[in-house]
């Protein structure tokens, strides 16, 4: 493997131990002891993924996530929070600022890798599928690109909401229960839930601007992308 993964994480031996692991399962990694640095590296170079330590000496986690997702330039970069903070309310609001997925302390860094995987394969499908979906109203999903448009209008998605996204544009019409939505984007994951998938939902909805609508709730059941 060549994905640079970018650590911040301020434990020093945290720092050393998942790099270590990173490193044997033969990933580029760079690591940072706080956000200041993080992102000295990030105005020079680039990252596949960061896994990111909510609670740093120099800025907030949940913070520095928000900017990133803020930044045209770095909003389609994976994210992976890391904290000891494991209730249900944090979970969300990472899911909200647009996390790819949430690992609470203390983790088995086998685990972690595992996780690391998971995002970068669900990264690099679409591209593989090679294919543009046009599902009409000025709306494209180019796969190959990794990127939608809307009346030519670049979306800044992160990369679950393209997923969310390419899943809607390609069934037009059909309901999609949440099951099957959690199953498409996030497989036998344990932390994604029926919430992590209506979270999504909303952050879609917000970066589609007027064609939100056509994403419909159907109660009891789940969601559709409508014509």
């Amino acid at each position: 493997m060549n994905e640079v993964v970018a650590l911040v994480e301020d434990d020093e031996d945290i720092r050393l131990l998942v790099s270590e692991t990173l490193a044997k399962e033969r990933f580029r990694v760079a690591a940072f002891a706080d956000a200041r640095s993080f992102l000295a590296f990030l105005g020079k170079q680039t990252a596949d993924l960061v896994l990111l330590d909510i609670m740093l000496p120099d800025a907030d986690g949940f913070d520095l996530c928000r900017r990133l997702r803020s930044d045209p330039k770095l909003a389609s970069l994976a994210v992976i929070l890391l904290t000891a903070r494991g209730q249900e309310t944090d979970r969300v609001l990472g899911l909200e600022l647009g996390a790819d997925d949430y690992v609470s302390k203390p983790f088995s860094p086998r685990e972690l890798v595992a996780r690391v995987k998971a995002v970068l394969r669900r990264l690099a499908k679409p591209a593989a599928e090679g294919r543009r979906i046009d599902p009409g109203g000025g709306l494209i999903v180019d796969l190959d690109a990794f990127e939608a448009t809307l009346d030519g209008r670049k979306l800044e998605l992160t990369a679950a909401e393209f997923r969310l996204l390419q899943l809607f544009a390609s069934s037009i019409g059909r309901v999609l229960p949440r099951e099957s939505i959690l199953q498409a984007l996030w497989g036998e994951e344990k932390n994604a839930t029926d919430r992590s998938v209506d979270v999504h939902v909303k952050n879609l909805r917000d970066k589609l601007g007027a064609a939100a609508g056509r994403v419909v709730t159907v109660r009891g059941v789940g969601y559709k992308m409508v014509e």
